[in-house]
């Protein structure tokens, strides 16, 4: 099938006012009135949230379909922020809107299709995209040549360019949505070095609020990026780089990074920024004005209070206290999407690092989870940055680990341990032995109908490691399951592996089985997991974006990745990797998902088989 490489359509100008000066500067994001957005963030059956940076304090308003929606910006550290809550829609209706700046229309930009709202249809089944882990860089050959093709971005391209082509219902981003802690090159050095020495801590990482609002500025500026952030409802959980690699992977590591000079800054820059940035738009109307720092930004407006409400301190106090008291601000969310509900874990965040009870959720949080998983939905799906399930080898390597890193051995074995955790980023769910046993028994709670009606599937969603592969657990009947419990990986959307690790991690996924569940079966320490499971897909290495999409018989689960046919960089296009069709019901004497094959480029180990297939658009959701 051809791809497309039609330019984009001219936009309809709608309904709003007239284009003005300002639509035209705010082509230029660094320099205009519109920094940074639209991006349509929580859509439900009647409401919608669009939040924007701009670059002074204005009235941001939200025109649809003959009506308006306002909110005045709030500032943070001299930058301005909106998020304009839109009310009372249509159930299933799908119109453009236009964003204003103090009644100046400055979105769409000329040339561009028209954003659009689509509500959730009760008539409508879900679908989604997800995936973790993607760095700026550009898009032409160079970048192309560091970072691989942007798989998120030719999503993008895909969608603008095609205009029936079908939109998901919703991106979930899962955590590494900017890097905090690698080498900046370009606009982002540029900054960092006019403001400050990069031979000082903490040398060419972050270090404080304006130098993360400019990467978040610099990440998402792609035009396309831009356009399909503006018309895609996106939900979004930090992982370690939207923080600092390794972020609390053990309380020697806390302890450690606490010891700097310039750790507290950075933590408390990392939280606000997340904040502002990516968790105010995670939530629904109802619960932003319940949020103890929006709720006053609702209360300002309401009251007409003059000038622009400045949350600097107040949302610094909360980052704060977030990070030395992880009890007392969830960063966790949920989203209905049609009968199917989304849980969006923090465990990075929220996790307890003593040395005799660690656990990726800490007590509150682990109770918010009890109370949150609740049968009567078709489908349940969980996200969290970290796959829960990881290979079985590699999941007794760590939990052997993390045995030994908590003293079972003695003191030297377990700095030993502790060097290897940090250096080879033992930190996944099987890490967290304890936690992870008791989230399984939560899941198999609500999977054996003892939380209400069992759903059909349960299905972790996660990124992280730079592969991509699918697992299943094994015969969950066995153990009075009557859902499906899979795990699907995605990782990464741009930011691939070296070749060389590739092999090393496609060799160890497979020769650590026997190995390391011989160690872990002689130690008291590691126990045998109670419900076994087995990677049946993978790993592939492309950078990709994974499409779900729920069916009446199941879920069909797609990795695209994508390709540029010679020079064209600006008009990349999708070529499925794999694909696994999730039947409600394990059929009768079924080993596993049905699969079918795409291809990546064929020349690492776990590359999928079969040649060369071009997503039409039209099969993208």
């Amino acid at each position: 099938m051809s791809h497309p490489s039609a330019a984009p359509e001219a936009a309809d100008p709608g309904p709003g006012a007239g284009p003005g000066p300002r639509a035209a500067a705010a082509r230029d994001g660094a320099d205009g009135p519109l920094v940074l957005g639209p991006l349509l963030r929580y859509v439900d059956e009647t409401s919608a949230t669009v939040w924007v940076r701009t670059a002074q304090a204005s009235t941001v308003s939200v025109m649809r379909a003959g009506r308006s929606w306002s909110a005045p910006t709030f500032g943070v550290h001299g930058s301005h922020y909106a998020l304009v809550v839109c009310d009372g829609l249509e159930p299933g209706s799908d119109e453009a809107y236009e964003l204003l700046l103090d009644g100046e229309r400055v979105w769409p930009f000329d040339g561009w299709p028209p954003s659009r709202i689509r509500t959730l249809s009760p008539d409508r089944l879900p679908h989604f995209a997800f995936g973790s882990c993607r760095t700026f860089g550009s898009h032409d050959a160079e970048g192309t040549r560091l970072h691989g093709v942007d798989a998120l971005r030719s999503l993008g391209v895909t969608l603008r360019d095609v205009p029936d082509a079908g939109r998901p219902d919703l991106l979930l981003l899962l955590g590494d949505q900017v890097y905090a802690d690698t080498t900046p090159h370009g606009e982002l050095e540029d900054f960092m070095r006019s403001r400050r020495s990069l031979e000082e801590p903490p040398y060419e990482e972050i270090k404080d609020y304006p130098e993360y609002d400019e990467l978040y500025r610099i990440t998402w500026s792609d035009p396309v990026i831009r356009w399909l952030f503006s018309t895609l409802p996106s939900a979004m959980i930090f992982d370690d780089h939207d923080i600092r690699d390794d972020w609390n992977t053990s309380w020697s590591w806390r302890r450690d990074i606490r010891a700097t000079t310039w750790w507290q800054e950075r933590i408390v820059s990392g939280l606000a920024s997340y904040w502002v940035h990516q968790h105010l738009g995670n939530l629904s109307p109802a619960e932003l004005a319940a949020e103890e720092l929006y709720a006053r930004v609702l209360e300002h407006a309401a009251a007409g209070g003059a000038g622009e409400l400045d949350l600097t301190a107040d949302l610094d106090a909360l980052a704060a206290r977030a990070d030395a008291d992880p009890a007392t601000y969830r960063w966790s969310h949920t989203r209905e999407l049609g009968d199917c509900l989304l849980v969006v874990l923090d465990s990075r965040a929220a996790r307890d690092l003593q040395p005799d009870r660690r656990s990726m959720l800490d007590e509150v949080e682990m109770r918010w989870l009890d109370e949150t998983l609740r049968g009567g939905h078709r489908h349940v799906f969980v996200g969290t940055s970290l796959p829960f399930l990881l290979p079985p080898g590699l999941h007794d390597f760590e939990a052997i680990d993390e045995a030994v890193a908590e003293g079972a051995y003695g003191r030297r074995a377990a700095h030993v341990a502790e060097r290897v955790r940090r250096t080879v980023d033992l930190e996944h769910w099987a890490a967290f032995t304890a936690g992870f046993d008791e989230v399984f028994e939560l899941v198999m709670d609500l999977a054996r109908g003892h939380r209400g009606p069992a759903p059909d599937t349960v299905t972790f969603l996660s990124g992280d490691v730079h592969n991509s592969y699918f697992a299943e657990v094994t015969d969950p009947g066995r153990h009075g399951a009557r859902s499906r419990i899979v795990q699907a990986v995605c990782s990464p959307i741009r930011n691939p592996m070296p070749r060389g690790v590739r092999v090393a991690v496609s060799m160890l996924t497979r020769s650590l089985v026997r190995p390391m569940r011989f160690l872990a079966a002689r130690s008291e320490r590691t126990p045998d997991p109670r419900y076994p499971w087995t990677v049946t897909e993978g790993p592939w290495f492309d950078n990709n974006v994974a499409l779900c999409r729920v069916t009446p018989g199941g879920l069909e689960l797609t990795w695209v990745t994508g390709m540029v046919d010679g020079d064209d960089h600006d008009h990349p296009w999708l070529r499925e990797v794999y694909s696994v069709s999730v039947p409600s019901a394990r059929p009768a004497g079924a080993d596993g998902p049905a699969h079918r094959p795409g291809a990546t480029t064929g020349d690492e180990p776990g590359s999928a088989p079969g040649g060369p297939r071009r997503r039409h658009p039209a099969e993208v959701a």
